[in-house]
């Protein structure tokens, strides 16, 4: 609705004035829903909560290309789906390297002041039983681009018009993607499902 002001926007818009209170509150609101899309993606708990804090680093050193107009959590996801491709790549290339390595990260950058940060140990991002162990198995099969557009769109409950925007493809591309991984996923799971709530 016109005129109405995204509070995400707003925040954003501190952020850029070097505010760290709407910065941390930026983090607060986030990192559950980043970590559970990266560790999704790279299903390790600690590389997940180290690449999480990477994100928001990101977010922070970018935080003057952010344009208002655009929602805060599509270029907060497009960020975080950006970094996991390049995770992926270099695991590829450099399979023992670290990810600190890799990031450049240093002592004096806003993340390392979020001290509790890394401490969390998120619930959802326990894998408490086989049915949990099995999606993780089957979404980890399926390609980047499917999985990321199913996770968006099941688990963050984003629209296809703002996963099509993570993703750098069509409305029509997306609504196909997420119908594939569906498909996929019921398929594969069929034996293990007694309701229809996932996928």
């Amino acid at each position: 609705m016109a005129g109405v002001v995204d509070p995400d926007a707003a925040l954003m818009t501190r952020v850029k004035q070097g505010d760290m209170e709407a910065f941390a509150e930026l983090v607060e609101k986030y990192k559950q829903n980043v970590a559970n899309m990266i560790f999704r993606t790279l299903p390790d708990a600690t590389e997940a909560e180290d690449l999480t804090q990477v994100v928001f680093i990101q977010v922070w050193k970018s935080a003057e290309r952010y344009r208002v107009e655009a929602k805060f959590s599509t270029w907060l996801f497009t960020i975080a789906r950006n970094l996991c491709l390049n995770e992926i790549r270099r695991r590829n290339r450099h399979p023992a390297d670290s990810l600190d390595a890799a990031t450049g990260e240093r002592e004096d950058q806003p993340g390392r002041q979020f001290t509790d940060f890394r401490e969390v140990s998120p619930p959802d991002l326990l894998l408490r039983n086989e049915l949990q162990a099995k999606v993780q198995e089957v979404l980890q099969a399926l390609p980047e681009n499917q999985r990321t557009a199913l996770l968006l769109f099941k688990e963050e409950e984003m629209s296809y018009e703002a996963i099509s925007e993570v993703l750098g493809c069509s409305l029509s591309a997306t609504k196909s993607l997420i119908h594939r991984a569906r498909e996929t996923l019921k398929d594969k799971l069929k034996p293990y499902l007694n309701t229809g709530e996932w996928p």
